[in-house]
């Protein structure tokens, strides 16, 4: 059978080669929901769902010792590409905290780029939620950063082989493993800013896993200063998402250092090939670059930061991302490149690929204002999936804003109560049209409670993150979605969430009926989403994707499904 390479064990000569990408064999899955343990593998039909757990303790941080590590206040001096100098300015913080859950996360507040790695987990799920098994990924190949939400998707590759998301692994000189600090806000190796507070250096890697538990990693330079969020394998390369720059750069000089160039085209969509080295500037393959300006303002953003995209998916060959975070550009859902076409080609040939907002999404700018400087509301756009051409679901994950105190119960703003959730669109007459918002069930704003966290910090529901979908022949969708959370938290990222399940009609254009038709068949449940695991304390749930299938597994199945299937 035709797979990955693998190697069962490393040897040290094998070991220096890790700068370009890792091969491992299988590892042996967690005691299952039954008691069970087993050799992993993906078991078909089923849910991958990726979730992390701090494994931090006390003395991880002391109350006073300088954030991030390695932190040295003062002035830097760059080179200016017109000639002269620039100097900018570096401010270190003071931990409030020690690695105590979860009040260690308060060191948010003095230090904004926070975050402790913590190792990852897939979890193999029945549709129903129920665990099969556990892929545990080595923490000494790939960590993710506890707390931080944007992390961690997962997306099955175009041929169903395996799946992908993107990790920290160290640097020359870096270690990859659990409870480092602030390592989400570290450098690339590739791309060093020396006006980044974060003074380690760590590779955005893109994990790949197969249907039985075979892992491989390779390499990325995309990002420094910030995260990688998501990524695709798509007609055998990745296609990444993710944003940058945690440095003092402004915008004149973000465009007038060296530094500032590497960074501004080290960010947004960008292309990895699988095993490659890591590509350093000017050959770290960005795809495109939107600019609020072809939306029809005036004034230009922070360079780089328009790009800041979170979600992705591909479908019919094409490229999709949305941006729903930051205080720059229009959180919206963008194609990347033309229609039916993955990007590829040279770096000056990806860079040329057209970014256009989708025909009647938002063109708003994230700061609540639209083209005419007149109030408007901002979206919070995340995991996207396509049923089919003309029917689009987006999960919104709210604005993240907490009422206090609470307004009959509910901790959440009009905002998110009026559109958070999974937003169904439809296109007709080359416009996408917001049908309506599935909400029923997710009890956004409704404090809910966690055995072992305190009571105080207990979150609420907020709209969702990443989710995937299923369509069957009977006409209905079957969506997946992992939830976004409010709370008094010091970094609501860190609150223990849910994956939820909900039904939906794919030719409806209006919310079901509240109550249904009251028979007690399935038609009750249209629309009415239900919790089908739930974080523990100490434990956050990340994405959701439908489980790798071996081809010819997969080949077999075929002939008995229905043709119109899509996940």
């Amino acid at each position: 059978m035709k797979r990955i390479l693998i190697l069962a064990a490393l040897t040290a000569t094998a070991a220096s080669m890790l700068a370009a990408q890792t091969f491992e064999g299988k590892r042996s899955a967690d005691e299952d929901d039954h008691g069970h343990s087993r050799r992993f593998e993906f078991k078909p039909d089923t849910l991958v769902l990726s979730r992390s757990v701090y494994v931090g303790n006390p003395a991880i941080v002391s109350v006073g010792q300088t954030l991030p590590p390695g932190c040295v206040a003062g002035t830097v001096t760059l080179p200016l590409l017109a000639g002269g100098t620039t100097t900018v300015k570096v401010k270190c913080a003071t931990a409030v905290s020690d690695g105590t859950f979860p009040t260690v996360f308060n060191n948010d507040g003095p230090d904004a780029g926070f975050g402790v790695t913590s190792p990852i987990f897939l979890d193999n799920l029945t549709m129903d939620g129920e665990r099969i098994g556990t892929f545990a990924v080595p923490t000494d190949l790939l960590v993710t950063s506890f707390s931080s939400k944007s992390e961690l998707a997962v997306n099955r590759s175009l041929d169903g082989k395996s799946i992908t998301f993107v990790g920290y692994r160290g640097g020359p000189g870096f270690v990859t493993a659990p409870n480092q600090l602030d390592v989400s806000n570290s450098n690339t190796p590739g791309v060093v800013d020396p006006t980044n507070p974060v003074v380690t250096q760590y590779f955005r890697a893109v994990a790949e896993v197969d249907a039985e538990g075979h892992i491989r990693i390779t390499e990325g330079n995309a990002y420094s200063g910030n995260n990688g969020r998501a990524a695709i394998k798509g007609n055998g390369l990745y296609y990444l998402v993710g944003n940058n720059n945690n440095g003092g750069l402004s915008s004149s000089q973000l465009t007038g250092t060296q530094v500032g160039v590497n960074l501004i085209t080290s960010t947004g969509a960008e292309l990895l090939f699988p095993g490659q080295t890591p590509p350093v500037p000017p050959n770290i393959n960005k795809i495109g670059e939107f600019a609020i300006t072809q939306a029809g303002y005036k004034a230009a953003d922070k360079a780089g930061k328009d790009n800041n995209f979170r979600g992705l998916t591909i479908f019919n060959n094409t490229l999709y991302v949305t941006k729903g975070s930051g205080g720059n550009g229009i959180n919206t859902v963008y194609q990347v490149g033309n229609a039916g076409v993955l990007p590829t080609g040279a770096a000056a040939q990806l860079a040329a690929a057209p970014i256009t907002i989708l025909p009647g999404f938002s063109t708003s700018l994230a700061s609540g204002v639209d083209q005419n400087g007149k109030p408007a509301s901002a979206a919070f756009p995340f995991g996207i999936w396509f049923a089919d051409a003309n029917t689009l679901y987006v999960c919104d994950e709210g604005d993240g804003t907490l009422v206090t105190p609470a307004v009959n119960g509910n901790v959440a703003d009009a905002a998110s109560l009026a559109t958070a959730g999974v937003q169904k669109w439809s296109f007709t007459g080359g416009t996408w049209h917001m049908d309506y918002v599935l909400q029923k069930g997710l009890n956004i704003g409704i404090p809910y409670s966690i055995p072992n966290y305190p009571a105080a910090l207990n979150p609420a529901t907020g709209g969702c993150r990443n989710l995937t979908g299923k369509v069957h022949r009977d006409g209905t969708v079957d969506i997946y979605a992992v939830t976004s959370t409010i709370s008094t938290n010091g970094d609501p990222g860190a609150d223990p969430n849910k994956l939820v399940k909900v039904t939906d009609r794919l030719r409806a254009t209006s919310l079901p009926s509240a109550q249904g038709d009251g028979d007690h068949d399935r038609d009750d449940r249209y629309g009415q989403f239900v919790t089908i695991r739930s974080a523990r304390a100490g434990e956050v749930l990340r994405g959701v994707a439908f489980a790798p299938q071996d081809r010819d597994d997969r080949n077999d199945r075929d002939d008995h499904e229905n043709h119109h299937d899509h996940d």
